[in-house]
């Protein structure tokens, strides 16, 4: 965001949201053992800085609501599925975590408690002052809500200073930048912008919930090692979704 780049994270506690396509590496479906190893690390170098860490993983990679419920699978069982991918990805990020000593805690919206963890705000908030890395599955808890909400949710509920949404592409564009050669990036816009521009990057209801509860927005490309703790550094391209 400046020309000398800061030493000091930007923000103290974050939610980090990582999409379930983002696990899978190359492969076309499921995990891909040397990318979730890669975001681990990446993770911990995060945690590293100081920084508090939330994670709230998707399940695209497995299963998505929307496209069960277009197979015909009533909607919101189709989104309950997807809710247990969630659980699958977050169980992975936490052995991947652990194995490189980052100690790390899985909290699920979907009570199982012989995997996990149920989520409560109480014992988030007791996680991160440890500087355990939580990992929040299950999304809200309820269908026909985003994990990208669910994201913005926690990060309301947990006093977050920011959600850190890593993608597949470096920030936020005026349209698809894999379709059209002519899509503009923006360094910075407000979320009333984001939401006029119907920017697809994140849904209305997760952009509006960040809004009101005035918590920036970092989007960023998770694809190359080191990029979570960059964008806290505010360094590598980002875009600025700011109150």
């Amino acid at each position: 965001m400046t020309d000398s780049a800061p030493t000091k994270p930007l923000f103290g506690r974050v939610v980090v949201k990582l999409s379930g396509e983002a696990l899978m590496g190359p492969d076309p479906f499921g995990l891909h053992a040397p990318t979730v190893q890669r975001i681990a690390a990446d993770l911990k170098a995060a945690a590293e800085l100081g920084v508090q860490v939330a994670v709230v993983v998707g399940g695209g990679n497995f299963f998505r609501g929307l496209l069960g419920a277009d197979k015909g699978i009533e909607r919101a069982r189709a989104d309950s599925i997807g809710m247990l991918a969630t659980v699958m990805n977050a169980l992975a990020m936490e052995g991947a975590l652990e194995q490189i000593g980052q100690p790390a805690r899985v909290l699920s919206a979907v009570a199982m408690p012989s995997q996990c963890q149920p989520y409560s705000r109480q014992a988030a908030l007791a996680h991160l002052v440890k500087h355990r890395v939580i990992i929040l599955a299950g999304g809200t808890g309820n269908p026909f809500f985003t994990t990208d909400t669910g994201a913005a949710l926690r990060a309301a509920e947990l006093s977050c200073d920011a959600v850190m949404k890593a993608t597949q592409v470096d920030g936020v564009y005026s349209a698809d930048p894999k379709k059209d050669p002519n899509a503009t990036r923006f360094e910075r816009l407000t979320h009333d912008d984001a939401i006029a521009r119907n920017l697809q990057i994140m849904d209305t209801a997760a952009f509006a919930l960040a809004r009101d509860n005035g918590i920036p927005v970092v989007v960023f490309s998770v694809n190359e090692p080191g990029a979570i703790r960059a964008a806290l550094l505010g360094q590598g391209r980002a875009t600025y979704v700011m109150p």
